[in-house]
């Protein structure tokens, strides 16, 4: 399962330049298997050389944590044993920098690359555009244990949904993380951390600092809320798998990391973002979110597996 924003738009790029300046005749005959959006999965099925299910899904950047939750979905059906599951986006090219940019989705003016992404501080200008892959792999739990693998985390609620109508964009986050507790059968008071999307985002920031305030209350202020895009940018696809991976560490290690580049307060996002350096913690229960463009929301809950 393999959720990506788009088709390979440098490789559709570099084709029309091709076509162009050669003709038709001379377009390689693999140009239409390669700018095919299953193309991921399916190279990934070529390369293990078994027969599989394969699926790819794309939901913006919230494609990567639904092709997660979709894969969980079908392990606790009975229809596989195992799954690789995440996401991939290759999106640095002049055609997809150059519409993000119209867009205003791109800072502008940036001395300083490395402080570009600046997640829920007051001096944010937009975020930071990168590539990635992220990839887990999900089983059950007789079958982990019985091959002797050690468990990161247990997935155990999942929630999507678009935006509500006529609102600002990442507004759908509150009835996601909502539908995520429930389905995980947990309270707000039971979340130990969030794992934000704050992509850097003028608006995004602050709507989704909103949404988990309406969704946990008071006890948002009691908890780490971190978002790593200070360090990773904004991969799209592969946000979700990244998030994922991170709370699978966090556990493991019993560290949170920081929001990197947060250096001044907002008024507006007012959560403990923990600035500056990673923090010592227990985290047992963790909720991800994860907002895309066209209104795409999806939210998973994660908890610390009890002796792993």
């Amino acid at each position: 399962m393999m959720g990506v924003n788009t088709s390979a738009v440098d490789y559709i790029e570099k084709s029309k330049e091709r076509l162009m300046k050669f003709g038709p005749e001379r377009m390689p005959p693999t140009a239409i298997s390669t700018v095919q959006p299953h193309a991921v999965s399916s190279s990934i099925v070529e390369m293990l050389g078994v027969n599989v299910r394969a699926l790819t899904i794309s939901t913006a950047c919230a494609a990567g944590l639904d092709a997660i939750a979709r894969a969980t979905a079908d392990l606790r059906a009975g229809k596989a044993e195992i799954a690789f599951a995440g996401g991939t986006d290759s999106s640095i090219n002049p055609l997809s920098v150059a519409c993000f940019g119209s867009a205003g989705l791109v800072p502008k003016n940036v001395t300083d690359p490395r402080r570009a992404s600046r997640p829920f501080d007051r001096e944010r200008a937009g975020g930071l555009m990168s590539e990635a892959s992220g990839v887990v792999v999900l089983e059950e739990l007789t079958h982990a244990l019985s091959r002797g693998a050690t468990p990161y985390l247990e997935v155990t609620g999942y929630g999507f949904h678009t935006d509500e109508i006529g609102s600002e964009p990442a507004s759908g986050l509150r009835l996601t993380m909502s539908e995520a507790l429930a389905n995980a059968g947990r309270y707000p008071a039971d979340v130990d951390y969030v794992c934000a999307h704050g992509p850097s985002d003028s608006v995004i920031d602050r709507v989704e600092t909103a949404m988990i305030k309406s969704v946990l209350g008071s006890h948002a202020y009691r908890i780490p809320v971190t978002s790593i895009k200070g360090v990773t940018g904004n991969p799209m696809a592969a946000a979700g798998a990244l998030e994922v991976a991170t709370c699978a560490l966090i556990m493991r290690n019993g560290l949170v990391p920081p929001t990197a580049n947060y250096r001044f307060p907002d008024p507006a996002c007012d959560l403990d973002y923990v600035p500056g350096q990673s923090r010592i913690a227990d985290i047992r229960c963790a909720l991800i979110n994860i907002h895309g463009l066209g209104g795409a929301n999806s939210s998973l809950v994660v908890e610390k597996v009890d002796g792993a």
